[in-house]
């Protein structure tokens, strides 16, 4: 590949001879190469003669070369002399389904559909049974581009019908999963009642896969997730129920996490502790102590024993030696996992030592970094630094941990001791983790920062343009570094003083939809209003309206339609092409018809 890449013909005829004479029977297999050269220096008269001698060719190997010749015009986007060598071949003498699905991949790509429909009919003759000529259909509509998931799950269906294919199981499973990897829940949660009502079964792996997906970009579809595992024949497992505890707990629904709990005994699944984790975690988000700790009192009545993220989220809670004692006097009344001796109350450390006495949770490395975390948070900097120093820190772990000690100190403002640390695992030649890393980076740019605005502390413009950069350079950057974006907001807002413009929370919510997070979309519109930026601003309704369809929250979306003004043309052509581009849920694409308040099936007048 060196030499095809570089365009080195004479060097590459070198060894193409050296090779072919010590192995005649690869002679096949440099075809696939010869052809690429020729594509890629672009010699139209060698490939016109390839595939001209290959026309006149009769030996019994034929069709390893045609195959090879395809497979190079393929990755040479070669479309007119690919659609011109496919026509030629004798799809009954391929044997290799690796091979066709290259085909449908291309075919797809470049919406090849009357070669693809040519195609599929000849693949039928030759024995292949229905659903390896499905698989072939799925991966040709899932290739071709700029086509909504609605779109594709339509062709895929016509192309079935159409060849009198039927739909299995499998087939509406594998269009499930794609919808997932696209976080496009409403169209996976479609299928879905597709197959139940053909009598069709939702394997675990599916099941999951939408919760996963549910997860990631829309926590709103739990309940209706939830709602058909309870009336249709389902087998959740305890991960299944651990994600919808979690996304119902985000949601703020902690009595519907606690049903969930209680439904358990139906489907003969047995409580983990990650299913309570998941609720402490979210009261201890809500700075309701007493409630997290109430947790920890259902986990003893259900005989679940604590783990060491249970001690995590412990530790990592206790922001002073107060709260450490309210701790171990709530705790101390079940007289279930901590001890009642007073002298625990005098540390952290002491107490987290009758934690794993009476619990008997192991020393884990994740112990140790909530431990470094709840030091760091109660201002114990001292006594953070010192846990790298205890015995019981495994070596496998070390790495990880001072990193994370890093990232504490780093995060409340003792940067030299960070750097000291840093300096420390370089001269070990021991590596920081990324996420220590980004700590140290976002402390310096914000000190940056704040050197900037006392610089252009009379110049209100500069300083919004400084910001601005900021978050447009988040924005546009690639991967997506969200959460970099919102913390640095949060300290804009209280370490800098200064309430974010506009502009930055439009960058912001363009950074939340690249990065799929519909949670975050919310808090920043939030954010024009904590910032005292009127709503009325139509840009602004429009990129939130764009975000919601994006991110397959129609319902929300229908209603910041209702506030977009659809007199102007301009903003009525915006409006279209996101409709065009994301769907609108429900009768999708249609634009005639109009059902208001129904925050699914939505789209402009006309």
């Amino acid at each position: 590949m060196y030499f095809v890449d570089y365009g080195m013909v004479q060097e590459f005829d070198f060894y193409c001879e050296l090779i072919i004479d010590r192995n005649a029977d690869s002679l096949a297999r440099l075809a696939y190469y010869e052809m690429l050269l020729w594509t890629k220096v672009q010699n139209e008269d060698k490939i016109e003669e390839l595939l001209y001698h290959l026309s006149l060719y009769d030996g019994t190997d034929k069709s390893v070369f045609q195959e090879n010749y395809l497979l190079a015009l393929c990755k040479s986007n070669r479309v007119k002399d690919f659609e011109r060598l496919l026509q030629t071949i004798d799809t009954t003498t391929i044997s290799s389904n690796a091979f066709l699905t290259n085909i449908f991949k291309f075919l797809g790509k470049y919406r090849l559909e009357s070669s693809a429909v040519k195609l599929v009919p000849e693949l039928v003759t030759s024995g292949n049974g229905e659903k390896v000529i499905s698989n072939f259909i799925y991966t040709y509509t899932t290739s071709i581009p700029s086509l909504a998931v609605e779109d594709i799950i339509l062709e895929f269906k016509n192309l079935h019908a159409e060849l009198e294919l039927k739909l299995a199981s499998s087939q509406y499973q594998n269009l499930i999963k794609y919808c997932c990897e696209l976080f496009k829940v409403h169209a996976a949660l479609d299928m879905v009642d597709q197959m139940f009502e053909g009598g069709m079964k939702l394997s675990l792996e599916t099941l999951n896969s939408i919760l996963e997906a549910c997860d990631k970009s829309c926590i709103s579809w739990v309940h209706r997730m939830y709602s058909l595992i309870l009336h249709h024949d389902t087998k959740p497992n305890s991960e299944t129920f651990r994600i919808m505890i979690n996304m119902t707990v985000r949601s703020k629904d902690f009595e519907g996490a606690y049903g969930m709990l209680k439904d358990l005994e139906k489907f003969n699944v047995r409580p983990t502790p990650g299913m309570y984790n998941a609720i402490m975690a979210g009261y201890f988000r809500e700075k309701d102590t007493r409630a997290a700790l109430e947790v920890l009192k259902k986990m003893d009545d259900a005989n679940v024993k604590a783990d060491s993220q249970t001690s995590g989220y412990l530790i990592a809670n206790c922001s002073s030696e107060d709260d450490i004692s309210k701790v171990l006097n709530f705790t101390s009344e079940f007289n279930t996992l901590i001890s009642t001796d007073k002298t625990c109350i005098y540390g952290p450390n002491k107490w987290i030592c009758s934690f794993w006495t009476v619990s008997g949770v192991p020393l884990t490395k994740h112990v140790y970094m909530a431990l470094i975390n709840g030091y760091a948070a109660s201002g114990q900097f001292e006594k953070a630094k010192q846990v790298i120093n205890e015995r019981g820190v495994h070596v496998k772990g070390f790495n990880e941990i001072r990193s994370v000690l890093v990232s504490a100190l780093a995060s409340h403002w003792k940067m030299s001791d960070a750097l000291k640390i840093y300096e420390e695992m370089k001269e070990s030649q021991c590596k920081l983790e990324p996420k220590a890393i980004i700590a140290l980076i976002n402390r310096s740019i914000v000190d940056l920062l704040k050197k900037l605005v006392d610089t252009y502390k009379d110049d209100e413009v500069a300083q919004e343009s400084v910001f601005d950069e900021v978050f447009c350079h988040i924005a546009e950057k690639d991967p997506i570094n969200l959460q970099f974006g919102l913390d640095l907001l949060q300290v804009i807002k209280k370490e800098i003083g200064l309430l974010p413009s506009r502009q930055c929370l439009d960058f912001l919510l363009s950074a939340c939809v690249k990065a799929k997070d519909l949670e975050a979309c919310h808090l920043i519109w939030e954010e024009y209003k904590i910032s005292g930026l009127p709503y009325n601003n139509i840009l602004s309704y429009v990129r939130m309206y764009r975000a919601m369809l994006a991110l397959g929250d129609y319902e929300y979306a229908a209603d910041i339609l209702d506030k977009i003004p659809r007199d102007d043309i301009h903003v009525f052509s915006v409006v279209q092409a996101c409709q065009a581009a994301y769907g609108t849920g429900k009768g999708k694409g249609k634009g005639k018809k109009k059902k208001k308040k129904t925050g699914k099936d939505v789209a402009c007048e006309t």
